[in-house]
């Protein structure tokens, strides 16, 4: 690749994801755990994926991205960079994360609403806080909805998530 190229786009979609903790050990109730988890996510917003917004819940996590790459590759990227920070940054040598994620591609404006409210609801459905109060680890950076999205009133979208493993 030249050195003045953009880098090829793989994915120009909107994706929602979620991963969750090996055996759902609710490691994120920890501060420390959760703040080097969203340390992690924001570190590469902007790098492998503009990120939308995202929830990190005491044994999972929901984020909803627009992957540079391909999708895999930024839950991965995450998955192994907090990793390495719980076994330097909080003393952790065993596993952290189940393999693989569950995906979902973004179809239109309905699918997009569907999904950003499911993230701001889910702390308050887990009576992780009060409905007038916003869960600390919570975010929409780039709530504004990607371009290419078909408008609301042409949509039907299925928000069924699909199973991935990554085989390392």
């Amino acid at each position: 690749m030249h050195p003045t190229q953009e880098p090829i786009r793989i994915s120009e979609s909107a994706h929602f994801f979620s991963t969750q903790t090996e055996g759902r050990k609710p490691f994120f109730r920890q501060e420390p755990w959760a703040r080097s988890l969203l340390s992690t996510v924001n570190q590469y917003d902007g790098v492998e994926y503009k990120l939308h917004a995202f929830v990190v819940m005491p044994d999972h996590l929901h984020m909803l991205i627009t992957p540079f790459g391909a999708v895999e590759r930024a839950v991965q990227t995450i998955k192994d960079e907090f990793s390495q920070r719980a076994k330097s940054e909080l003393e952790w040598t065993r596993a952290i994360w189940e393999r693989g994620f569950t995906d979902h591609r973004i179809h239109d404006e309905e699918d997009w609403l569907r999904h950003m409210e499911y993230i701001r609801v889910n702390p308050i459905e887990a009576r992780l806080s009060a409905a007038t109060v916003l869960y600390e680890f919570m975010g929409f950076p780039g709530r504004e909805m990607p371009e290419g999205l078909k408008p609301l009133a042409l949509s039907a979208a299925d928000v069924r998530a699909r199973a991935r493993t990554l085989h390392n």
